[in-house]
């Protein structure tokens, strides 16, 4: 199914560097950022029109596609841990990696970056687009890549932490994860200064606190959808 970029219009979308990132709202592991370049008129028709919103794609889609989009344009990665979001903040640490993947490419074209933040100290010009994986085929293609590249390691982290679920829900705060936290507690992987992990951290709380703190918050809030 075509996204919302049109092969006829790809000499109107500019030869710019997208940037997007994958996780800011996790309850555990990194936030990891994508930055892509690649000249919308040189590109494959096909994959421009296969371009979206990494989270309006199936799993089995952002796979082809990441391969297709490494294939065809200059792409960097960079992430921000768990323990660093702990030390300094989520906003700053996905800034940081932003800037750390846009100068990873050593390009000197512009910068779109999806949302409302800015990284600093890229040396480029850098605006912000509001629904830019809609808008800019290079931010579409950069939040394909960083979520791909993060469910990847989510589920990897999974394999050795199973009761949480993270290979399903790439650590957002599921019914599955939360109950997990609830019998188990948090592993280094959380992000132990979010709610509602920080409840569990030295927590003396009794199992059946616990318990009641996981089905409030589940009641109140629902499970939120990964990015």
């Amino acid at each position: 199914m075509a996204g919302p970029f049109n092969r006829a219009e790809a000499h109107l979308y500019p030869a710019v560097i997208g940037c997007d990132e994958v996780g800011r709202g996790a309850l555990c592991g990194p936030v990891v950022v994508s930055a892509v370049f690649f000249d919308p008129t040189t590109v494959p028709p096909a994959l421009l029109e296969a371009l979206d919103d990494s989270k309006r794609l199936p799993a089995p889609r952002r796979e082809a596609l990441t391969a297709e989009i490494l294939r065809c344009a200059r792409v960097a990665v960079a992430a921000g841990s768990a323990a660093a979001i702990d030390r300094r903040g989520i906003r700053t640490m996905t800034l940081d990696a932003m800037r750390r993947a846009i100068r990873c490419l050593g390009l000197g074209a512009p910068v779109l970056v999806d949302g409302v933040d800015i990284p600093p100290d890229t040396g480029l010009e850098c605006a912000a687009v509001v629904g830019g994986d809609r808008r800019v085929p290079q931010i579409a293609a950069a939040s394909i890549v960083a979520k791909t590249t993060r469910d990847r390691l989510m589920a990897m982290l999974g394999s050795r932490h199973p009761a949480y679920g993270w290979e399903r829900n790439a650590g957002y705060g599921t019914s599955i994860h939360i109950a997990a936290l609830t019998r188990l507690g948090p592993t280094r992987h959380h992000r132990h200064s979010f709610a509602p992990v920080a409840q569990w951290c030295g927590s003396t709380r009794t199992g059946n606190e616990l318990q009641a703190i996981a089905g409030l918050e589940s009641s109140t809030s629902g499970s939120p959808t990964a990015a």
